[in-house]
């Protein structure tokens, strides 16, 4: 277990649904622009590039472009088949574009093929029970991932993931974070001393850089309504 770790968390760059909010795009992959996004993030974090000691990322497609992007040096250096591809850090919603592809399908795609994709079981897609949409549920695997992080031996681990389960996953006993989650964005976070054991609450330590703006998430309405 290290406690003490910082979490490096990182936003995808702009994909696809966020354009035009279009929520049908089956795992919807960065845009040109997101690319263009995820490759400016990487001289911007230079310093966490060498410190990174282990890189865990969702498996939906945007994800795994912005860590190739995005943290590539890190990923040269660790290797990309020792990123952990983790399905428990995927978006939370259940609309296609949130919902990730089959093992099957990624392993198959010259830009995908080369990550570690042992994690990604038959039912990770599915939506259903561990990765329901409901809001009790999401609220279990973002802690789950909590732990999955204090529980590595790694002191410097970067998380890449989504705007909703970024904020279910900084979360804090008055519930979901509430902040908006630029494309391209890190923010270093440690725990919290006094909820290690518990909840495994984080808290954050500071803003790093943002390589785009603010991208709305299929939740967004539930926090402009």
């Amino acid at each position: 277990m290290a406690p003490h770790s910082r979490i490096y968390l990182t936003r995808h760059a702009q994909a696809e649904h966020n354009v035009d909010l279009d929520y049908s795009i089956h795992d919807a992959p960065l845009t040109p622009l997101g690319k263009k996004q995820a490759a400016a993030l990487a001289p911007k974090i230079s310093s966490l590039q060498d410190s990174a000691h282990l890189i865990v990322t969702s498996p939906l497609k945007r994800t795994l472009q912005t860590t190739k992007l995005g943290w590539g040096p890190a990923v040269a250096r660790l290797g990309i088949d020792n990123v952990i591809c983790l399905p428990q850090a995927q978006e939370c919603n259940a609309f296609p574009c949130d919902t990730g592809s089959a093992k099957p399908v990624l392993a198959s795609d010259p830009e995908f093929k080369e990550f570690d994709l042992s994690l990604l079981t038959d039912d990770w897609t599915s939506k259903q029970g561990f990765y329901s949409e409901d809001r009790g549920a999401i609220a279990n695997r973002a802690k789950w991932v909590r732990h999955y992080l204090r529980d590595r031996p790694e002191e410097n681990i970067v998380l890449v993931a989504h705007g909703d389960v970024l904020r279910s996953i900084t979360a804090s006993s008055n519930g979901p974070s509430t902040h908006m989650w630029q494309n391209a964005e890190v923010r270093i976070f440690e725990f919290n001393p006094d909820h290690v054991d518990g909840e495994a609450f984080l808290h954050q330590k500071e803003d790093v850089a943002a390589a785009g703006g603010y991208g709305p998430t299929s939740s967004s309405a539930d926090f402009d309504a």
